[in-house]
């Protein structure tokens, strides 16, 4: 089976170590797991493909900033001509999300956006919200900073040594979901989330 993982984020050094590109890095670590490198031919995304226990695995940074993140997902899908099975089982979003904790995940199947602009941008383009989501927590920001604001600071000290352990973890996810599936995934990664 092909799976099309996508982690969001925003391009250029301006963003690379900010809480919102956690996708972002989590597709660099899956890429160095895989031993990919990734393809920068495109304008609406780098990409990488590689093996992981038989599945064809298509690891995908969109270009096109976070808030149009569907566009260069949808050019992807056709472009490649994935899912001839079933899209729901077969794209899965890593992004990030402050209404969990930094150092820990949650899988979901499909679902509302949470308010964030990446995800309605992927629902908006695919029309559907039925896609398989890998939130890493960055918790809330202090009550006198803006989110905008907040997700793109860059975490430092112990918050940022969480981020990296969310981050490690949802490779794991990842893997896992392409190996055992979707609910062995999610029993093994949930369990310690709450919400």
């Amino acid at each position: 089976m092909t799976y099309l993982v996508v982690g969001l984020g925003n391009p250029g050094k301006k963003y690379e170590n900010t809480r919102h590109n956690i996708g972002y890095r989590v597709i660099e670590k899956l890429a160095r797991k895989l031993v990919v490198s990734p393809d920068n031919s495109n304008r609406y995304f780098l990409k990488a493909e590689g093996e992981w226990e038989d599945n064809r695995m298509v690891l995908l940074q969109p270009l096109t900033y976070m808030n149009k993140s569907g566009l260069a997902v949808n050019y992807a899908i056709k472009k490649y001509n994935l899912f001839s099975e079933n899209i729901s089982q077969q794209l899965i979003v890593v992004y990030d999300d402050m209404d969990i904790e930094p150092g820990r995940i949650k899988i979901k199947p499909k679902g509302g956006s949470g308010g964030h602009r990446g995800i309605d941008s992927i629902v908006s383009h695919l029309s559907s919200n039925e896609f398989i989501r890998i939130r890493i927590g960055i918790g809330r920001p202090p009550p006198w900073m803006e989110g905008s604001h907040y997700v793109l600071g860059k975490p430092i000290g112990e918050e940022r040594e969480d981020l990296l352990k969310g981050e490690d973890i949802a490779v794991e996810a990842v893997l896992e979901i392409v190996s055992r599936g979707l609910n062995e995934a999610m029993n093994s990664f949930n369990k310690v989330v709450d919400n």
